[in-house]
């Protein structure tokens, strides 16, 4: 009944299996803690899960989605409108504008959110001076206007970037037929740029939500109720691990929602262009290039120019007082914690992009591939619960006694949250790489460490630059995770920036913010120098 011909056996096939069983492994690591969040529904404790439903489940979802209207209208307006401006409007500082319109990427949103909070607050030199004149003091933490004026200064990058790549990327003749047929500026957008960046649009839009719905340190810090602050009250307040699971699996299913419509919107659409834009095609009078010159110049000093100045007239208040060698330790612990998380992620993100492009006709394979990038939907909070409910299951099951947080368990919230940051840049070097390019090293007789050396790293150089720097400016800002899982004693300038604010103490919080917008510009700049980023 059976076929019991053996089959010669190629040195191969060991290996294959021990790549398939690595590639398990590492989605076992990044599936568990998201799997995990479901068990909190076993272990519940039903007066708890009443009290919040009754009292701050409602505020809870009404909150959220008032602010994820709020950022999607608000990076949209910036992300798109200032894109299209850059790219088909010629004005003096164009060029430079288009990526200093990028600088914003670095700057953390808690970090905007406090220095907002100093300048217009009540104490604030603002309100002080409208006070003066008879104006009835407001207070900027009612509602959700203000925290959805910083997320959109901080996350409109994400829209701009790649609307600016789409735009740029479009065909030169299809507006100019338009022009031709009397179609303005206006129809131009509305009607030809807009429809053919919608895919790039709504990527962009969707790595602007997902980060909305992971914000904890602005939110908390403008007093305005999220899911996130919701599930840190949950653990920090009431000790309950189940709960915050919980409310965590809510989050979840928000996010998958998010990514199914930007999937949806996005949908299968693919253009094919002539050519490309290489000089703006609209023709301004002078008066009106100027005037878009400070149009852009004021929106740099709001979103970047009066921050750093505010940040730089409190860290020469308070530098004496603030300063001292603890600095060198929280320095040291963010750089030691984004090379790591670097070296980890970038490498599972080669192993991961490899095992794809290997077996593209494995359709199951692809699924289960594209579920372990999930991590990036998550807010990081909600990761560091997942990541605790692991543990304390793997203690319960086998009597162990590891603690919920600590150094590895911290980078393993890294490794499932910016696993999609890092497998981006890399999946899409390996799919430029011509297969006829190593099949003609192969026939020349190049071995496998060769072909490694001399081949794949040259030609996967700039995505695997552009997958490190990413992580390392994303870990390097990241508070949630890293606030509930770093090791006892164990600070970074993040969670120093935070305490600080939170307690009121803007002008000391500016000492640790500055260091850290100096890490990442020193990242935007090393993408700008490398050619990553035009």
């Amino acid at each position: 009944m059976f076929n019991l011909s053996r089959k010669a056996i190629t040195p191969l096939e060991p290996m294959k299996l021990f790549m398939g069983f690595l590639l398990f492994l590492l989605l076992l690591i990044l599936l568990l803690p998201t799997l995990q969040l479901f068990s909190g529904w076993f272990e519940s404790d039903p007066e708890l899960w009443q009290h919040f439903a009754d009292t701050l489940l409602p505020e809870l979802v009404s909150n959220t989605l008032l602010l994820l209207l709020g950022v999607t209208l608000g990076t949209l307006l910036l992300g798109v409108g200032l894109a299209w401006l850059v790219v088909m409007v010629e004005f003096p500082g164009r060029k430079t504008f288009s990526w200093l319109l990028l600088l914003p990427f670095a700057m953390p949103a808690y970090v905007l959110a406090f220095v907002f909070l100093g300048l217009i607050d009540y104490s604030g030199p603002l309100q002080q001076g409208l006070a003066q004149i008879g104006w009835q003091p407001i207070d900027i933490r009612e509602g959700a206007l203000a925290p959805i004026l910083v997320l959109s200064l901080v996350f409109y990058p994400y829209v701009y970037i790649l609307s600016k790549t789409a735009f740029a990327n479009q065909s030169t003749s299809s507006i100019e037929t338009a022009r031709s047929l009397g179609c303005g500026a206006a129809c131009v957008f509305w009607r030809i740029s807009v429809p053919l960046a919608r895919p790039a649009i709504a990527a962009g839009l969707g790595l602007a939500l997902m980060e909305t719905l992971a914000d904890f340190g602005a939110v908390s810090l403008f007093n305005f109720a999220t899911f996130t602050t919701a599930i840190y009250s949950a653990w920090e307040d009431f000790r309950s691990l189940a709960l915050a699971a919980q409310l965590s699996t809510l989050v979840l299913f928000l996010a998958l929602l998010l990514l199914g419509i930007e999937r949806l919107t996005r949908g299968k659409r693919r253009f094919t262009q002539q050519s490309k834009i290489t000089q703006p095609p609209f023709e301004v009078s002078k008066a009106k290039q100027w005037l878009l010159t400070g149009f852009f110049t004021s929106f740099m000093m709001l979103a970047l120019g009066l921050p750093l100045i505010q940040l730089a007239i409190w860290a020469a208040q308070t530098l004496q007082i603030e300063w001292d060698k603890r600095y060198w330790d929280w320095l040291a612990n963010t750089l030691l914690l984004s090379v790591m998380a670097v070296s980890i992620t970038v490498t599972a993100a080669v192993f991961m992009s490899s095992q794809q492009v290997q077996y593209p006709k494995k359709r199951w394979l692809q699924w289960v591939l594209e579920l372990g990038k999930m991590g990036y939907a998550l807010p990081g909070i909600v990761l560091a619960i997942g990541v605790m409910g692991v543990l304390t299951q793997f203690n319960q099951t086998f009597n162990a006694q590891l603690m919920m947080g600590g150094l590895w368990a911290l980078l393993l919230a890294y490794l499932v949250r910016f696993m999609a940051v890092a497998h981006g840049p890399v999946y899409s070097r390996f799919l430029s790489i011509k297969p006829s390019i190593i099949e003609a090293a192969r026939n020349m007789g190049a071995s496998k460490p060769r072909l490694v050396w001399q081949i794949y790293l040259p030609l996967l150089k700039p995505g695997l630059l552009s997958a490190a720097l990413l992580v390392f400016l994303d870990v390097s800002k990241e508070l949630p995770a890293t606030y509930l899982l770093r090791p006892f004693g164990w600070e970074t300038l993040a969670i120093r920036i935070y305490e600080l604010s939170a307690d009121g103490l803007y002008e000391r919080a500016a000492v640790p913010s500055l260091v850290l917008l100096g890490v990442g510009f020193l990242g935007l700049w090393m993408m700008k120098r490398f050619g990553l980023i035009k």
